[in-house]
């Protein structure tokens, strides 16, 4: 495998994607180191989808820069299509074709293309080569996309919500089959996805889309052992409206009158801020740990 010399696979610099006249992406500025994986969390709507087709260049954008392995990714064309592995959404894409036929199809496009992988991953998940594509289920069909994407050995593997089609047993099958595979290879892995307890089995960076941009970006690991939740809450009888500003915090809002802060355990100076504020208001302070489900209900 071909392994670019600079430290990031993808580097997004002011993306910005409007449709109908409202922006889905807001200037967003995003580095992906490469040989990590990536899980890219946000709600249904953030715009995950629309992110990773910016990034291929397979739709529009209204301003700023992408680059993909080094290069500007003004099209996809040449070399770093043989470098990108991509997993869209849904896989609808010659129904009428049978497996057998559409894997010798798509390999011919391809200079390397690992056929031991692609026999062995056909007969772990069960997929019946002989079959059309349209008889496939959803799920068979998101797999033989997933194979496609991998068997030609990309540098970078971009998949959009590949497992939610599947019910929680196979997804936590396929992932235990999947993840060995990208994972210390050397490619760089972008899993977008709304499902926390995925992205807790892996060991993965955590980008959060909120608002058009990437609002939070943490190693699972730091997440578990250094994001916590705070709530100052006043004396009885007295609520908050807003939370009261604090410097560094990651989010902020109101739950039944008590001001709750997502902050990062290891930002002395945060703390020190939300200490002062609840000795100068009176107010009782109190911390509890987040898991990552707690943290996307928080900040996303």
């Amino acid at each position: 495998m071909r392994v670019e010399d600079g430290p990031h696979a993808v580097e997004i610099r002011g993306l910005r994607k409007r449709f109908d006249g409202q922006d889905v992406l807001q200037g967003l500025d995003w580095s992906i180191p490469r040989g990590r994986t990536i899980g890219l969390l946000g709600r249904n709507g953030a715009g995950k989808t629309t992110l990773l087709r910016c990034m291929l260049g397979l739709m529009p954008i209204n301003g700023g820069t992408v680059e993909i392995l080094g290069e500007p990714m003004d099209e996809p064309r040449g070399e770093r299509l043989h470098r990108i592995g991509y997993v869209p959404q849904t896989f609808d894409l010659f129904p009428w074709m049978k497996v057998a036929a559409f894997l010798d199809f798509t390999s011919a496009f391809y200079r390397s293309w690992d056929a031991a992988l692609c026999a062995r991953l056909l007969e772990e998940w069960s997929i019946d080569t002989r079959k059309r594509i349209s008889t496939l289920s959803q799920g068979q069909r998101q797999m033989l996309a997933i194979i496609r994407a991998l068997a030609p050995g990309p540098d970078l593997i971009l998949l959009d919500e590949p497992v939610a089609s599947l019910d929680p047993k196979a997804r936590r099958d396929f992932l235990a089959t999947l993840m060995p595979l990208i994972q210390g290879t050397g490619r760089t892995v972008v899993f977008s996805t709304h499902i926390t307890t995925d992205l807790e089995r892996i060991d993965a960076d955590i980008a959060l889309l909120r608002d058009g941009a990437i609002a939070f970006t943490r190693p699972v690991q730091a997440v578990r052992e250094q994001i916590q939740k705070a709530v100052l809450r006043a004396d009885a009888g007295t609520a908050y409206v807003e939370p009261p500003q604090v410097p560094g915090v990651l989010a902020a809002r109101v739950d039944s009158g008590a001001a709750c802060y997502v902050v990062d355990a290891g930002d002395p100076e945060t703390l020190t801020s939300l200490q002062a504020l609840a000795k100068r208001e009176q107010a009782q302070l109190s911390f509890t740990t987040l898991s990552l489900e707690d943290l996307f209900v928080e900040m996303a």
